[in-house]
């Protein structure tokens, strides 16, 4: 990571946040900051939980409430043991803060061409997409947790609405099977996607059920979570990675094929694994200094064929 990235970034942070005026306490000419006006949003129409304020904003217990009591002392805010609800003169504010809001984009936005408006949209939706992927959060959990087999049951469930054939859920890779790592990927807490890792031999493994949910992907989380169950596996002294996949699943196997993974012959009986893929992995001690994943090296299919042999025997699901 470059000095000068982080520069660039801080320096439109700042461009950004003056640009909005969100450093002033005056917010959108009303006679409160930033952090009240978002308070009055986020409250909305309803009555909004104090831990759920709390979590969405990513809050300081102590900072909510004193901003809440400010709101309150305001009359804007209805405050109750763990409840916050905008009362009569709180919504004519939020409204008014929806109105001044919308008037200050529509300025700015006239100021541009219509080229501009939509380079500035575009710009916009990137930056969120490249900012969600970066909190996902990937980490390892035990497989018998509900939640990481909740994530698996959504898959299953998509594979079977997606296969002609439709999908048996009782394939699915038990908890007790799994002898190497399970993944999931959080986004604000919610599982957005998983995939797993088993033994099959000998310093080969079989990376199973790699999925990412509907809604988080184009974030290249598919890629990251098949390169964290390579290195992991790498660090676990394994040296060779299997898949088998569907034909159906083409993103799937855009994703194989451009991460090194090579085509080989087939080495499991489940009926949904109709293409099979193998790829040499590379500790990061034998990658060398500043190897910061485990690196693939490509191999022939006839010379991976050539490996199935004993470790193939041994997998089972």
């Amino acid at each position: 990571m470059e000095v000068e990235q982080i520069a660039r970034v801080r320096d439109f942070n700042r461009y950004y946040t003056q640009r909005l005026g969100m450093l002033t306490d005056r917010f959108l000419g009303q006679d409160r900051p930033f952090g009240q006006a978002r308070l009055l949003f986020e409250i909305g129409d309803g009555v909004s939980r104090l831990g759920e304020l709390r979590d969405r904003l990513d809050l300081d217990p102590g900072y909510l409430h004193r901003q809440l009591r400010d709101l309150a002392d305001q009359q804007l805010v209805h405050l109750g043991d763990d409840t916050a609800e905008l009362t009569h003169a709180g919504r004519r504010e939020r409204a008014d803060l929806e109105a001044r809001s919308n008037a200050g984009i529509a300025a700015l936005l006239g100021e541009l061409t219509a080229g501009q408006r939509d380079r500035l949209i575009g710009a916009q939706e990137e930056i969120r997409r490249v900012l969600r992927a970066a909190a996902v959060i990937v980490d390892r959990v035990p497989p018998s947790s509900p939640v990481a087999r909740g994530c698996l049951a959504r898959y299953a469930a998509e594979l079977d609405a997606m296969f002609p054939e439709g999908f048996d859920a009782s394939t699915l890779t038990r908890p007790q099977d799994v002898t190497g790592t399970q993944l999931l990927a959080l986004e604000e807490g919610v599982p957005v996607g998983c995939g797993l890792w088993i033994r099959l031999g000998p310093g080969v493994a079989e990376i199973r059920h790699l999925w990412v949910a509907p809604e988080a992907r184009g974030l290249g989380l598919g890629r990251k979570l098949l390169g964290r169950l390579e290195v992991d596996a790498a660090a676990r002294g394994i040296t060779t990675v299997r898949l088998g996949t569907h034909p159906l699943l083409t993103e799937a196997l855009a994703l194989y094929r451009t991460a090194g993974y090579d085509d080989i012959g087939g080495y499991s009986d489940i009926p949904y694994n109709q293409l099979a893929f193998e790829k040499a992995l590379v500790s990061r001690d034998a990658a060398g200094p500043g190897t910061g994943r485990a690196a693939g090296t490509r191999r022939s299919p006839s010379a991976s064929a050539s490996r199935l042999g004993a470790a193939a025997s041994a997998s089972r699901r």
